[in-house]
């Protein structure tokens, strides 16, 4: 009887579970910034392509 107490009183488990689910939590957050922040990088980085295009047409007419 006294095994089954101290299983229920247990809260290991329970912490564990616990701290998994906010390292999840963290990382889909991670992830979900890197990719905004990836797609803001590709559209600056793809204008500033344009502009140096545009500048090295209008220079070597």
């Amino acid at each position: 009887m006294k095994l089954f107490r101290n299983l229920l009183a247990d809260n290991e488990g329970a912490t564990a579970i616990e701290y998994g689910l906010i390292a999840a939590l963290v990382a889909v957050a991670a992830i979900a910034a890197m990719s905004q922040l990836g797609t803001s990088l590709s559209n600056t980085f793809t204008g500033v392509g344009a502009e140096m295009d545009t500048a090295i047409t209008n220079a070597n007419p």
